[in-house]
């Protein structure tokens, strides 16, 4: 195969440059060539696109002039034909290089002196210079040109030479992997495009067989490539244990995994841990996780392990310490932690004795915990004292810090407020929890339908689910009418009510019509109202789905709803001056 590929490039090319090193061959094509190019028509530069150091050099390389549509759409057509029929490349693999890798398409057009010259251009420029493959294949799997001088290989070029990392690619992809996300897998855990054939696919399902579901496996080797790499990730399995023995599902950790982010599962296990051994139980933990995920998501236990190490350096025993995580459980958020970390460091600031600090923070840890404070010179300056008059001050009161101190002492402290589980939660994340596949097409329609924060959106789908409406249900109403979150959770319970108590219907009629509650009131009274005064003379037939009645125009409900008796248009007409007035 290699030797015929050899034949083939010297029987098309007499003189040729060839830089392996993530670079194009060039075009200079001998003029014995009868087939050769002409100079006017093809201008290729040397330089990859992929060799530019960063993302703001070649910006303002390769897009001096804006590319038309109608080039990118030849370019792209161009490079279709030339990976399918020429390189033999699968249709879908060809499909989705060609139409998702605008930098490589942009150098190609930026090689073409002539714009509308593309179409045929290009093919000629294909089949005189082969190109480097692993260029628009890699930025189609979602890298930038910026990351892909140190991932391209040094001595291939042809795709099909590498013959494990297309069927580790392909692995990836029939398990359902997004081929957008496979970049990241392959610059963070490239060792597993490595693997022997059948390997991947096998590590695949032993998460599955950890109780998994294939989409959380999705979301989570996305997320986390590394897992992929070597046996089971025994941080990770001993996380998931843990989880599903405080009665979270196995598929819980997949409703806040985001690919935006990464994840530490050592320390959740550390986290965890130590939760276990300062005495929390297994419903305290899962309360805690549940109402903010965050603690266990986001840089989990840091904020909490420097502050115990703080406090433990201070002379406090650790079993006061855990005494006061259990008191406090605000303490295992990242920002309550913070703000006892300052409180801590602004007496230390002043000079204070350790045991008076441990005393302070052991005996106002909520005040604390709920305050961010300026710095010690900002407040000496204020209040103008001196150091020694603050901290005497600050002992004999303790609050005085507070008053003195903190830059929200206006907006007070309320322990007993309830936390907002959705409020660490954006409007991706909530989508996510619904069920909508990450990056997929239906997600991103929904962001741009979808109004409102994701505790917002939280809110009003919480509404539904507690009027009587099953969760899984809720979720494929809102994929129906996706604008029915866009209304307020006062709205929401209003048209609720109005459909059961007032007009008589099922709760279960919004699952078949859930577009009832984008509705306004006054459409609603007026034609619900009429087919009820028509069912009562016996014209109407019993409980009309609310489709019929409120999704036709106005000239089609006259025509089949007042129309059909003759004292329909006077009650219509009475009804809607009625409502009116």
């Amino acid at each position: 195969m290699f030797i015929r590929r050899i034949r083939y490039r010297e029987s098309c090319v007499s003189e040729m440059t060839c830089r392996f090193n993530g670079l194009f061959f060039s075009n200079f094509v001998s003029n014995k060539n009868p087939c050769s190019i002409k100079p006017n028509v093809v201008h290729l530069k040397l330089r990859s696109f992929a060799s530019f150091e960063s993302e703001e050099e070649y910006e303002s390389t390769s897009h001096i002039s804006r590319i038309s549509r109608v080039a990118r759409t030849d370019a792209q057509e161009a490079l279709f034909d030339y990976l399918h029929c020429t390189r033999g490349f699968h249709f879908t693999d060809a499909d989705h290089i060609s139409k998702n890798s605008p930098h490589f398409l942009h150098w190609l057009i930026s090689s073409v002196e002539n714009e509308q010259d593309v179409s045929r251009a290009l093919p000629k420029f294909f089949r005189y210079n082969p190109i480097n493959e692993f260029e628009p294949f890699l930025e189609s799997l979602g890298l930038h040109p910026s990351e892909l001088d140190s991932l391209l290989p040094r001595n291939l070029m042809f795709l099909h030479d590498d013959e494990l990392l297309l069927d580790n690619f392909h692995a990836l992809c029939a398990y359902g992997i997004p081929r957008i996300k496979i970049g990241r897998m392959y610059k963070e855990a490239s060792e597993i495009f490595r693997y022997d054939y059948g390997t991947l696919s096998l590590k695949l399902k032993s998460y599955e067989q950890l109780g998994l579901h294939k989409s959380t496996v999705i979301k989570l080797v996305a997320c986390c490539p590394p897992l992929l790499i070597g046996h089971l990730n025994k941080d990770f399995v001993g996380v998931h244990e843990k989880l599903t023995e405080i009665g979270l599902g196995n598929d819980w950790i997949g409703s806040y995994l985001s690919g935006k982010k990464t994840y530490n599962w050592r320390r959740m296990l550390d986290l965890i841990r130590f939760l276990s051994v300062a005495g929390y139980s297994g419903l305290q933990m899962r309360t805690i996780f549940e109402e903010t995920p965050a603690i266990l998501f986001e840089n989990p236990g840091k904020g909490t392990f420097d502050l115990v190490g703080r406090l433990l350096k201070l002379g406090l025993e650790l079993n006061s310490i855990y005494k006061l995580l259990l008191t406090n459980p605000q303490i295992l958020s990242a920002k309550f932690s913070n703000n006892i970390w300052d409180a801590i460091s602004f007496l230390f600031d002043i000079r204070m004795d350790g045991k008076d600090i441990v005393n302070i923070v052991a005996s106002n840890t909520e005040l604390l915990g709920a305050h961010t404070l300026n710095r010690p010179k900002t407040v000496l300056r204020k209040a103008k004292v001196k150091k020694e008059v603050l901290c005497q001050m600050i002992i004999d009161d303790p609050l005085k810090l507070l008053h003195l101190a903190s830059t929200n002492h206006a907006n007070g402290f309320s322990s007993s407020s309830p936390t907002n589980p959705s409020k660490f939660l954006d409007k991706t994340t909530f989508l996510l929890k619904i069920g909508y596949l990450e990056n997929s097409d239906e997600m991103m329609k929904a962001l741009k339908q979808f109004r409102g924060r994701g505790d917002q959106l939280q809110e009003r789908f919480d509404c539904l689910v507690n009027a009587g409406l099953d969760y899984n249900l809720v979720s494929s109403m809102i994929r129906q009418a996706p604008t029915v979150l866009n209304l307020s959770k006062d709205v929401l319970e209003k048209k609720i009510d109005y459909l059961i108590n007032r007009l008589g219907y099922p709760l279960d009629a919004l699952v078949a019509f859930p577009s009832y509650l984008c509705y306004d009131m006054q459409r609603i009274t007026v034609r619900v109202t009429m087919y009820l005064w028509l069912r009562e003379r016996g014209k109407a037939k019993p409980m009309l789905s609310l489709s019929t009645i409120l999704a036709c125009s106005d000239l089609r409900f006259e025509k089949y709803f007042v129309n059909i008796d003759p004292q329909g248009p006077a009650k219509w007409e009475g009804l809607r001056k009625l409502l009116i007035s």
